[in-house]
């Protein structure tokens, strides 16, 4: 008697595809009086989305066919690209709003830290998995990835950008604990290094703005010009009620809310879509980060396990905040919605990630194509890894 075995993850590449789906809507709709306005045509910005998510699905394909065990020779050298091309967007890439977080190759913009935050991920995971016991090391585990996880969070801080950077260190950290490194040594890491994080905050003013205008202090015309694009989403949502106020229904993206189709475009669900709107983007979030973990723990060997519980909780984390900004529980990050805000680099970048968490279920016994017992066949068994790695 024959019974399938090792699909992928269908609850989560549906949600995953629900969300990327949903988010063509909603960027129409956000960006359509802005576009039409700045570009002359309401559909400009989402022919360039619609052509991000479409590379966004073959990213997926394609990565969910390539065996996750390969990255292991791949993850140092891809870490040294992105720290290179951190490097070279310092020195030559195009400022916007003060910062220089973008690299222009051949007409496509490319963000750096987008792709240096999973290259981190993905080579935490293999050293972890090679390292075994060794982690828990301070001199042979754990400080060989401290000095990783430092330079990828250095050079995205000098940019700057602050929100990205706290989230690669703060991914990083939990990373560790994910690989079992010794609590002591997390929490000395923790005590020497966000005192510096929590002054690299307040050196700059248009930062302390932001922090000042989410606790209601001050009201200078700094302090106005922060408070209003969290006013503007909160008032969204509160347009919204209960069953919002229908597709296309939007008052805030007539010029009210700035960003309304990239950082905030949560507030735009919200108030087309309403609560109900709200909850069910959210619970597509929940269903990916119960599918992922569920995935690492049926993970065939430890570098199954840590690269989809990295992937999950980086892909989740950024919900999260994103989500608890345009609700107004956060201070404004800067963070965009996991496939659904308008954007190329981490649009693709993600998508290739869940194209490897998805690679990652195939290889378990979560869903069956073909019984082992029934079929006279050896379940899968653990894959061993020597107990050293070089960093």
């Amino acid at each position: 008697m024959r019974q399938e075995r090792n699909h992928i993850d269908l609850v989560c590449f549906l949600a995953v595809l629900t969300l990327m789906v949903l988010s063509l809507g909603v960027v129409y709709s956000a960006s359509s009086t802005w576009a039409l306005d700045r570009l002359g045509e309401s559909g400009k910005v989402l022919g360039s989305h619609a052509t991000k998510v479409l590379l966004g699905f073959g990213a997926i394909f394609v990565f969910m066919q390539i065996d996750y065990h390969k990255y292991r020779k791949l993850t140092k050298p891809a870490l040294i690209v992105s720290i290179a091309l951190l490097v070279i967007t310092l020195v030559l890439g195009g400022r916007f709003k003060g910062a220089t977080r973008w690299l222009s190759i051949g007409g496509f913009g490319l963000q750096p830290s987008d792709f240096a935050k999973f290259a981190l991920v993905f080579h935490l995971s293999v050293l972890m998995a090679a390292k075994g016991e060794t982690v828990k090391d301070f001199k042979k585990g754990f400080l060989p990835m401290l000095i990783w996880i430092g330079a990828v969070t250095v050079l995205v801080l000098a940019q700057p950008n602050f929100s990205m950077g706290a989230m690669i260190f703060a991914i990083s950290l939990a990373m560790l604990f994910i690989g079992r490194a010794r609590i002591s040594h997390i929490a000395l890491t923790l005590g020497a290094l966000v005192p510096l994080l929590v002054l690299y905050m307040i050196s700059a003013e248009y930062r302390m703005q932001r922090i000042m205008s989410y606790i209601g202090i001050g009201d200078g015309e700094g302090m106005q010009k922060a408070k209003h694009q969290l006013t503007q989403a909160t008032i969204g949502f509160g347009n919204g009620g209960i069953f919002g106020l229908g597709p296309g229904g939007s008052h805030q993206r007539d010029h009210f809310l700035p960003e309304s189709y990239g950082d905030f475009v949560f507030s735009i669900v919200g108030e087309e879509y309403g609560l109900i709107g709200t909850l069910f983007f959210i619970l597509l979030f929940l269903l990916i980060f119960l599918r992922g973990m569920k995935i690492a723990r049926h993970a065939r060997d430890e570098l199954g396990r840590l690269l989809a519980m990295g992937i999950t909780c980086t892909i989740t984390l950024y919900a999260l905040i994103n989500a608890g900004v345009t609700l107004g529980i956060l201070p404004t990050t800067g963070l965009p919605m996991p496939f659904v805000s308008y954007g190329g680099t981490a649009m693709l970048i993600t998508c290739a990630a869940v194209g490897v968490l998805l690679n990652i279920s195939m290889q378990t016994d979560l869903h069956p194509r073909l019984s082992a017992v029934s079929a006279g066949l050896r379940p899968l068994e653990p894959v061993q890894h020597g107990a050293a790695g070089r960093a």
